[in-house]
């Protein structure tokens, strides 16, 4: 992946791959901090506690939240860049069989029944 790096210049966010729209805060970030994640500036708008998100770019209302490369919840609010990204303003997606991809089994049941 050219061009690609995890970790933002000053080692304060970590973004997990290269398609996220939120980065982990690998310290604690306080409000007005500018940070480079992954050549884009931003600063925090909100206090960042140690290992919550922080959006990477502007999310809309409804849009995916992405981690890991894939859609972890729906934001439930427009979020700004540098915004601190949690229960407040995110609508999990979370099912137990949920893939990669965003398809998994809606209905929570399991892919494989001997599990």
């Amino acid at each position: 992946m050219s061009g690609f790096s995890m970790a933002s210049e000053s080692a304060r966010v970590l973004l997990l791959s290269e398609n996220d729209n939120v980065g982990v805060a690998l310290t604690a970030i306080a409000p007005g901090t500018r940070l480079s994640v992954a050549g884009a500036e931003l600063t925090a708008h909100d206090k960042v506690p140690a290992g919550h998100k922080i959006a990477t770019r502007a999310i809309a209302k409804g849009e995916s939240v992405i981690k890991y490369g894939a859609p972890i919840g729906e934001a439930t609010r427009a979020i700004a860049a540098g915004e601190h990204v949690h229960v407040h303003n995110v609508k999990s997606r979370y099912f137990p069989t949920l893939t990669k991809d965003g398809c998994g089994a809606a209905t929570g049941e399991r892919e494989n029944p001997a599990d």
